[in-house]
């Protein structure tokens, strides 16, 4: 009798030690779960603590170099000025105006190197843009002066240097709105294999004292940094119009905007691979000192395109288009005085008269129901501002 019933406890005593294993099995990896959690807590609270307790460090930029591994520094802040003395391999890579960090010892403790202003660097085109000279409608002699003046010294150096002549510094390209000016632009920078950074006149337009000036330095030290480079300046004449003394701040302060702007295209400090292209449609207003030779040697003019050149952008902004009976020639010959963005709005309006009525084609009926309301438009426009 007391077998069977030490046979009847057993398998029951076993079942329960079994229970009681996985119970405390389960409390163990919930155990070490919060203990893992805690350590990498307790290492990022150390970590915290330590970054309080570190000195900080100022940033300083050299002034100049002075051989045998001292450098000259100024703090920025307190432009307070001093020499101190790195190593031969921290000496090798800095040079006049780098940005270093350095501690309460004066010492440099690393590079940093130039931090530009955010409204800088969205400046750089980071991809060229895709439009060649083949997408733009006549301009032969115009897009050839832009070429030389531009592209050809940064792709084809040895030739200037063979003649022995300097290249232009700098080229002017003025007309009607919708002429191509900005088009010749974004062809040059996909030729000419470059850095391209682009910005309108009224960007360096701003409210504070100095702040302009400062965005027109950075500018241009991002330009030489990133030689060889191409700087498109649009509608330059929001910051370059003729300057005027009419007392008040907002004058004064694009004023000095426009003096830096004229020091970096012409002063003491060598541009190197820069060149610099700017557009406007109001030549008129422009200052005097901004035209001169040695700033922009060559202002071109880019005209309305005449019947050939009409015929031309027609036909590159039809080329995607399904025509039938369409004579390109005739809607050039009623498109006098149209500019390029208008004829491209001739072909896009031309198209959409076309899909109103799914039809599989467009047709010259089309093409001249787009001339007309083109030409209403621009005439409304016109009306507006009589």
């Amino acid at each position: 009798m007391d077998d069977t019933v030490l046979n009847n406890i057993h398998p029951r005593s076993e079942i329960n030690l079994q229970l009681e294993l996985q119970q405390m099995e389960a409390q163990y990896l919930d155990l070490k779960m919060k203990f893992d959690m805690l350590q990498k807590e307790n290492a990022h609270l150390r970590k915290e603590n330590n970054q309080l307790k570190r000195m900080p460090l100022f940033v300083a930029v050299v002034v100049d170099m002075l051989g045998n591994g001292e450098i000259y520094l100024r703090q920025q802040g307190n432009n307070q000025e001093y020499l101190t003395h790195v190593d031969e391999d921290l000496y090798r890579t800095i040079k006049p105006g780098t940005k270093v960090a350095v501690n309460n010892s004066l010492s440099v403790v690393r590079v940093v190197g130039n931090i530009y202003d955010s409204r800088v660097r969205v400046m750089e085109l980071e991809a060229s843009p895709d439009v060649t000279f083949e997408q733009v409608g006549g301009l032969i002699a115009q897009i050839e002066e832009v070429r030389e003046a531009v592209e050809y010294p940064l792709t084809k150096p040895e030739i200037f240097e063979r003649i022995g002549v300097e290249p232009p510094k700098g080229i002017l390209l003025h007309g009607s709105p919708g002429t191509g000016k900005t088009l010749i632009a974004k062809a040059v920078a996909h030729e000419a294999r470059a850095t391209f950074i682009r910005m309108s006149g009224s960007e360096l337009v701003h409210k504070f004292i100095g702040e302009g000036a400062q965005l027109v330095r950075e500018l241009f030290a991002l330009a030489r940094e990133r030689a060889p480079s191409i700087v498109f300046i649009d509608e330059i004449d929001a910051v370059g119009s003729t300057r005027t003394n009419d007392g008040t701040s907002g004058s004064a302060e694009v004023q000095r905007t426009l003096m830096q702007l004229l020091a970096e295209m012409d002063g003491f400090n060598t541009r190197g691979d820069v060149r610099i292209m700017a557009a406007t449609n109001r030549v008129d207003m422009l200052d005097p000192a901004l035209l001169r030779p040695g700033r922009f040697d060559r202002v071109i003019e880019i005209p309305l395109p005449d019947s050939a050149s009409r015929y031309e952008i027609l036909r590159i902004h039809s080329g995607r288009m399904h025509l039938v009976n369409v004579r390109l020639d005739r809607i050039a010959e009623q498109t006098e005085e149209f500019s390029g963005a208008e004829l491209q709005a001739v072909c896009r309006e031309a198209g959409m008269i076309a899909v109103r009525r799914e039809a599989l084609s467009v047709t010259h009926a089309d093409f001249l129901a787009g001339v007309a309301k083109v030409r209403a438009d621009t005439n409304s426009d016109d009306r507006m501002y009589r």
